[in-house]
């Protein structure tokens, strides 16, 4: 990354999981809290088929947005792997339905913003100077909006459309679910066995509601 602003390490020590990343064994409490914050934030997951919400133009700048929120690098995957920008419109039409306009014009103010400092839309800039864009617009309401829903995409239980193939989970060290804790858990000398399952794959949770409309 070209900005620091974007990095995935200040990501990660902005969310207190720097040291989850960067030694492979997590300060589980602090995993968990910030995994109960983003459950918080949303509602249980639809089983009905999802209808696209954004604009065949407005999702490829919002998917080119979260890949630099939270980039691709060395170190692994993010966002763009984690289908980010998947959940975001998923949310769009169901809990996010409040903040719908709110992405119609600030995916709109990128382009904008992205034209006329070199007269292409955002998707076809380099990685570098789509960071100089989103660096002007670090301070707007909508660029806080975004960056929060792509750091619940990427980290959020699959059930909700985001954290494809667990890539957010395993970015955090975050094992995953689980319904017992074992003796050699609790004496966290290795990390612990990733557990690759939804919550809504437990009959304990799904038991409770998921609510079909969505």
């Amino acid at each position: 990354m070209v900005t620091s602003a974007f990095s995935r390490r200040e990501l990660l020590k902005r969310l207190g999981l720097a040291g989850a990343a960067a030694v492979g064994l997590p300060e589980l409490s602090r995993v968990l809290l910030f995994r109960r914050e983003v459950f918080a934030s949303q509602q249980r997951p639809s089983r009905a088929p999802v209808t696209p919400t954004l604009s065949a133009t407005e999702m490829a700048t919002l998917t080119a947005v979260c890949a630099r929120i939270v980039p691709t690098d060395n170190n692994g995957p993010g966002a763009t792997e984690a289908r980010a920008s998947l959940y975001i419109d998923r949310s769009l039409g169901g809990w996010l339905a409040p903040s719908r306009e709110a992405y119609t014009e600030g995916l709109a103010l990128i382009d904008d913003t992205a034209r006329k400092k070199d007269g292409r839309p955002f998707v076809a800039l380099a990685s570098s100077d789509q960071d100089v864009v989103l660096t002007e617009l670090e301070q707007t309401p909508f660029f806080a909006l975004v960056r929060s829903h792509t750091i619940q995409g990427t980290f959020c239980d699959p059930a909700y459309g985001g954290n494809a193939n667990f890539v957010g989970w395993d970015l955090i060290g975050y094992p995953g679910l689980r319904l017992a804790v074992t003796a050699e858990d609790q004496r966290m000398t290795s990390p612990p066995k990733p557990v690759r399952r939804s919550a809504y794959d437990y009959a304990m949770f799904s038991a409770m509601g998921v609510s079909d409309a969505h």
